[in-house]
């Protein structure tokens, strides 16, 4: 397998976990849309007359099960995790058949947050759940993955976490490395960074309304028996500008609109064997930047 293909498939498989390590105790729902773009299947620029667009919806819920606090006041945490994402895809021009015209990712996970030392954190997840186009949903379509991340907590606004990940997303387990890192400031100037999810630069225009310029990468995964080739990765990078208005302490609105500048959809097999072969005529096929938009909600369960 390229290693470039390799890639993009672990990234859509982390990027499953990481949300899941970063998730906040609460409800958060997320609606997108992005037009009808061109395909580019062979990486070089060029694009052929097929295109497809892409309307997601997407959802979880964080449930704080235990938390208590050490002699130390440090929290120890058990939380169950609800996730799920819906996308519609419209696909047009193409000479044969490549894309579904539906995923859907649903998983449920377990999380246990607790100290290890004095500026060390450790945290157990597991998941599994349902990733499918649809068509024909059986025992392939359910992926499990779990990972052991020991983070370290710099200060309050600080905090890198590494560790193993083991994932059946190439059929077998297979142990993977996973890393994370938060950086945030406060203020009436706001700058977040969260790896590998997104990038925020915000104003504090006043109590209620926040303005952001964002940049953010999310995915899917899904079984599609196509072929040799039974998985689809899709991953996607939008950058746009994004108002947030806060409704109380714990409800907020926001609006995004921008631009989707990376967009693809890679398949690959499941097959160990095949995982360690080099393709070199493998190229990382894409679509063309399009517009971007999209509306979120999230109700914050700590905040009162």
């Amino acid at each position: 397998m390229k290693i470039s293909t390799y890639c993009l498939v672990v990234m859509a498989a982390f990027f499953t976990l990481n949300s899941k390590a970063q998730m906040e105790p609460g409800i958060r729902l997320k609606g997108e849309y992005i037009p009808f773009s061109n395909y580019n299947p062979n990486g070089n620029g060029d694009s052929n007359s097929g295109k497809s667009d892409m309307r997601r919806i997407e959802g979880g819920i964080g449930i704080p099960l235990s938390v208590k606090m050490d002699s130390l006041g440090r929290p120890k945490i058990w939380g169950l995790m609800l996730e799920g994402s819906y996308a519609s895809i419209k696909n047009q021009n193409y000479e044969k058949s490549l894309f579904p015209n539906e995923l859907l990712n649903a998983s449920v996970g377990l999380m246990h947050l607790r100290p290890l030392g004095k500026t060390w954190n450790i945290m157990f997840m597991a998941s599994a759940g349902v990733y499918t186009n649809m068509k024909k949903v059986d025992s392939r379509d359910i992926l499990a993955m779990g990972g052991v991340i020991f983070i370290k907590q710099f200060n309050p606004r600080t905090a890198l976490g590494f560790g193993p990940v083991v994932s059946n997303t190439f059929g077998v387990p297979m142990i993977l490395p996973a890393i994370y890192f938060t950086w945030k400031t406060e203020g009436k100037f706001q700058v977040l960074v969260n790896f590998p999810q997104r990038v925020e630069l915000g104003m504090k225009v006043n109590e209620a309304i926040n303005l952001k310029a964002v940049g953010e990468v999310s995915s899917m995964t899904a079984d599609v028996d196509r072929e040799d080739k039974f998985m689809l990765s899709y991953l996607q990078v939008v950058t746009g500008l994004r108002p947030e208005f806060k409704i109380g302490k714990s409800l907020s609105v926001e609006l995004t609109a921008g631009y989707s500048v990376y967009r693809s959809m890679t398949f690959t097999s499941r097959k160990l064997s095949d995982f360690f072969k080099d393709k070199t005529d493998e190229k990382i096929s894409y679509f063309k930047p399009a517009p971007y938009g999209g509306i979120g909600l999230k109700w914050n369960f700590g905040k009162k």
